[in-house]
């Protein structure tokens, strides 16, 4: 009887050391794609405040380039459309799971950043403009934010790749569809967005 209530028990303290040790390896995975996924969120925040900065820079530009006589409005509507249209999206991290809205968000800010292209060939036609201190600093600042863009952008695909990869894994992956930690969509790197436009002050 003792010999049988100690086999009972030896198997009792086993299955508690087991169940320990997976709630224990439950807890660090959890904790591990926890921190994963809010460095894709900062990662992400980097991103808000680079295309929040072009967003601001924008009035200005537009406003400067209106003060020359004759500029075509056509080009300067494109830019007012598309920034519009950029400013209509939400760009919550919720974005990064909703493969199709994520797309839509590409876009806009892909023809945001091909209408300033366009905007920088237009202004090649107006020496006098160009000649303007105030647009080379609007310019300066333009050409560096969209710099800083393709490097946040090329900063939070890597982290999304390390996350994305973890949740994909076994047996993380268990813990990650269990507590609600799904794929997250990367940037694409034929995006006009990540793509600054090319300024030439010197022709």
């Amino acid at each position: 009887m003792n010999k049988q209530v100690g086999m009972i028990s030896t198997s009792a303290i086993i299955a508690l050391v087991i169940i320990a040790a997976l709630i224990i390896y439950g807890i660090s995975g959890y904790n591990d794609l926890a921190s994963q996924n809010q460095s894709v969120n900062s990662s992400w925040a980097q991103i808000q405040n680079q295309y929040q900065r072009r967003m601001d820079l924008i009035p200005n530009l537009v406003n400067t380039v209106k003060g020359e006589a004759n500029f075509e409005k056509s080009t300067l509507s494109d830019v007012i459309n598309a920034r519009s249209k950029a400013s209509q999206i939400n760009m919550s991290p919720e974005l990064l799971n909703n493969p199709e809205q994520f797309q839509k968000f590409q876009q806009t800010q892909g023809a945001l950043g091909s209408s300033l292209s366009r905007l920088m060939v237009v202004v090649e036609k107006y020496p006098d403009l160009k000649t303007n201190a105030q647009f080379a600093q609007l310019m300066d600042e333009v050409s560096g934010t969209e710099n800083r863009i393709a490097v946040a952008r090329r900063d939070f695909n890597n982290t999304v790749q390390q996350y994305n990869t973890a949740i994909a894994l076994f047996p993380k992956n268990i813990f990650a569809g269990i507590f609600g930690f799904k794929h997250k969509e990367y940037f694409q790197a034929d995006v006009g967005a990540a793509k600054a436009p090319a300024i030439n002050f010197n022709n």
